[in-house]
């Protein structure tokens, strides 16, 4: 490492002085089209499900599992790319996303039979786990003062592709049938493969990983398609930096020091052999209040009627969460939005007239929608590059149980005529999150993103 004498510079750094520009629109748009494929996967349960029905003369529990599958596959792919990013890289790990989703959706469409089909799908429940990555990838190309606005601007085509998919839908099944909608489906992943070789890697997991040259090389490039000049100087990395500090104390924080391509927690070191580590790491005491806290917020999944309505609904919950979380910060903002859901939802717990039940449900999911797009800003920000996608994957996957119990139980109870009952438990659920938000320890806006465990404490402390 450089003496004092010589300066330095962090990818934070870097990305400061090389502002938002046509570098990261050409990464929004990469994960972009990730991000509609992935709510076009989504969103084709509401249409496919029925029609396979139909066809197949299948029972309602048999066409429920056609969409159980896709979750149950999503919580294993949110926990297994997230290992798989944190350990070989971003690129990789959106490469085997893209793969195993295009590949399984697309031959989805000619499933001879009902078993067949269920395996399909649950390979693209797998591919769609990865949708994390893809997220962390973007959020570590921008820089820190505008990173929540620019979030939410991603997580705009998430609703771009819902409703992309249900025009589709419109289309193409009263002529061409579901197998048509399944293969169509499956194209925008195919874009993530064709343009794969000219997307970089992230130069803050390259930089943590001891590459230092590959993250210049990457920084250059950001320089001259922007326009701008990197800082003088010599890049290092937040574990450089804490190896310096150890070496040359000058707080009275004592940090620990982790050997090269290791990141130190108090309990031990994350190896890069085993994957287990990692999920140690979010468990470690410093981690440890975020994750659990993450894995009951994002355990909520509510799911409305009216596809179109639903879908639209969400513009004006992506306006919001650009306008708040920014201003009044992440903690403030989620948890507000879950007490106006609350106040949404209570009056459907009697019958109310069909305007006003969908005017509720309305308001209720752009608060929803607010709190889905903040979450997924705020997970990325609240864990270290070093276990970065493992965290956000695991918070996702744990996510996905909520997205099979919900249909089990609430829309049953709705189906036996105990409307009431289901309302509450939504309630209950949105009040329990609201409250949850309240106890994160830590407001990431404004913040730079921490690269190791240890570097959480500056954060933390400010």
């Amino acid at each position: 490492m450089a003496g004092d004498e010589d300066p330095s510079y962090t990818v934070d750094d870097a990305l400061m002085a090389l502002g938002f520009g046509n570098f990261q629109i050409l990464v929004l748009a990469y994960a972009g089209v990730g991000w509609v494929s992935e709510a076009m996967e989504m969103m084709l349960l509401s249409f496919v499900g029925p029609a396979v029905q139909s066809a197949w003369s299948l029972s309602p529990r048999e066409e429920s599992l056609i969409t159980s599958a896709v979750f149950a596959g999503m919580l294993i792919g949110a926990y297994s790319w997230g290992i798989v990013s944190d350990k070989h890289g971003r690129r990789k790990g959106f490469l085997i996303t893209a793969t195993v989703t295009a590949t399984a959706g697309f031959l989805s469409a000619f499933a001879p039979n009902y078993i067949l089909l269920i395996v399909l799908r649950s390979l693209v429940g797998i591919g769609l786990g990865g949708g994390p990555v893809l997220s962390s990838w973007f959020l570590e190309f921008v820089p820190a003062p505008n990173r929540g606005t620019w979030m939410v601007v991603f997580s705009a085509f998430w609703t771009l592709g819902t409703i992309f998919e249900a025009s589709l839908a419109w289309i193409v099944m009263p002529k061409l049938g579901w197998r048509w909608l399944l293969a169509l489906s499956s194209v925008p992943t195919s874009f993530l493969l064709l343009f794969y070789k000219v997307t970089p890697e992230s130069p803050r997991y390259l930089c943590l990983k001891g590459r230092t040259t590959d993250a210049i090389n990457v920084l250059e490039k950001i320089a001259r398609v922007n326009g701008r000049k990197l800082p003088s100087g010599v890049l290092v990395s937040d574990h450089q930096i804490e190896l310096h500090e150890i070496d040359n104390p000058s707080e009275d924080m004592v940090l620990l020091s982790p050997r090269k391509n290791e990141v130190e927690t108090p309990q031990g070191k994350v190896s890069n052999s085993r994957a287990i580590s990692s999920v140690l790491v979010l468990l470690s005491p410093k981690l440890a209040r975020s994750t659990l806290l993450l894995w009951t917020e994002k355990s909520q999944d509510i799911r409305y009627k009216g596809v179109f309505i639903a879908s639209f609904a969400e513009l004006p919950g992506l306006l919001l969460s650009a306008a708040l979380v920014d201003k009044i910060g992440r903690k403030l903002s989620m948890s507000t939005m879950f007490f106006m859901c609350c106040i949404f939802l209570l009056p459907l717990i009697f019958y109310l007239p069909e305007g006003l039940t969908t005017s509720l449900l309305f308001g209720a999911r752009i608060c929803i929608t607010t709190t889905f797009t903040i979450v997924y800003i705020y997970a990325p920000e609240i864990y270290p590059t070093s276990v970065r996608t493992t965290g956000v994957g695991i918070a996702s996957s744990v996510g996905r149980i909520g997205g099979m119990i919900c249909p089990l139980v609430a829309v049953g109870l709705v189906h036996d005529c105990h409307q009431t009952a289901a309302v509450l438990l939504f309630e209950i659920v949105a009040l329990l999150s609201g409250i949850c938000v309240m106890f994160f320890p830590v407001e990431t806006m404004g913040q730079e993103l921490p690269d190791s465990v240890s570097s959480l404490n500056q954060i933390n402390n400010t």
